[in-house]
């Protein structure tokens, strides 16, 4: 196989490395019932004047399968922290005792996992069409290739190649689509 279709072909695993990593993370957020400190992320506090990640002001613990600690290394973090997690809006209300902050995940109504469920499809077919756009691009790069001295076999068997990828990693988008669907249906 030519190399400039190689070059192709591994820019557009690693690109899709990312999508999965990316859709992965953002399957996290979605809550199942069960207290996770993956429910915090994305969530910054103003640190002095600059938005700093959650995770790199306190310490997250989930004690138990109900419960999310947050305790701040410092103690005049605790207000700045409590109103970064009110104003994510991840439908859990902080309680701060003046030490910790507590998280209490409510249990999941049969109704409200349902929604969840459309969430996490919502998001694994924006993870599929992710995917299938870095194969079109891959694919477009690939037939300009042409006007480089590259054969039209070399560009069916690049092509070719980038479906297999693309089929790969579409699977790899249901699995954790389905995993995640199985969590937030387990009571």
């Amino acid at each position: 196989m030519n190399d400039l279709i190689k070059k192709q072909l591994q820019d557009a695993q690693a690109t899709m490395d990312k999508a999965i990593a990316h859709c992965e993370s953002e399957l996290t957020k979605i809550r199942a019932g069960k207290a996770s400190s993956g429910m915090l992320d994305g969530i910054t506090v103003d640190y002095y004047g600059s938005a700093t990640p959650l995770a790199n002001v306190a310490s997250i613990n989930t004690p138990d399968a109900r419960t999310i600690l947050v305790q701040p290394w410092e103690k005049n973090m605790l207000v700045p922290i409590e109103r970064a997690i009110m104003e994510a809006n991840i439908g859990i209300n902080p309680q701060n005792d003046g030490v910790v902050i507590r998280l209490g995940v409510p249990p999941l109504t049969e109704e409200r996992r349902k929604d969840l469920v459309k969430k996490v499809k919502e998001e694994a077919e924006r993870g599929r069409i992710t995917v299938r756009n870095i194969r079109k691009d891959a694919n477009e790069k690939i037939k300009r290739l042409k006007g480089e001295g590259v054969s039209d076999d070399e560009i069916k068997t690049g092509e070719a190649e980038v479906q297999k990828i693309t089929d790969a990693y579409i699977v790899k988008v249901d699995k954790h689509a389905e995993a995640k669907e199985k969590d937030v249906m387990t009571v």
